[in-house]
């Protein structure tokens, strides 16, 4: 028997993942949209959106940082070596969010 579907508000899920992210101090990893993802860095001050095929927008960054309510969020970028993603670092939160992992990380 497999487990139900839940649906929850997008908000109320990034903010259990920001939650997580902070308890637990391990980075919380999310499919926010179509092809859009998050990694909450520990912590739960800063983030990093990314796209499997293209880039994120910053509209979206800066939604998702209302929602997690950062203060005075910093956007910048960060190149992988398949990857480029949008960072968000609250004011104040030491380093970067960790990158995506690469496309040829399975471990």
């Amino acid at each position: 028997m497999s487990n139900p579907t839940v649906t929850v508000p997008i908000r109320e899920a990034l903010r259990y993942a920001q939650g997580r992210a902070e308890r637990l101090s391990r980075t919380q990893q999310l499919e926010i949209g179509e092809d859009l993802f998050i990694r909450i860095a520990p912590g739960g001050r800063k983030f990093l959106l990314f796209c499997l095929d293209g880039e994120p927008d910053r509209s979206a960054a800066e939604a998702v940082a209302a929602a997690l309510a950062l203060r005075n969020p910093q956007y910048g970028w960060h190149q992988g070596a398949t990857l480029r993603s949008l960072t968000v670092v609250e004011e104040g939160a030491a380093d970067v969010p960790e990158a995506p992992p690469q496309a040829n990380e399975n471990s």
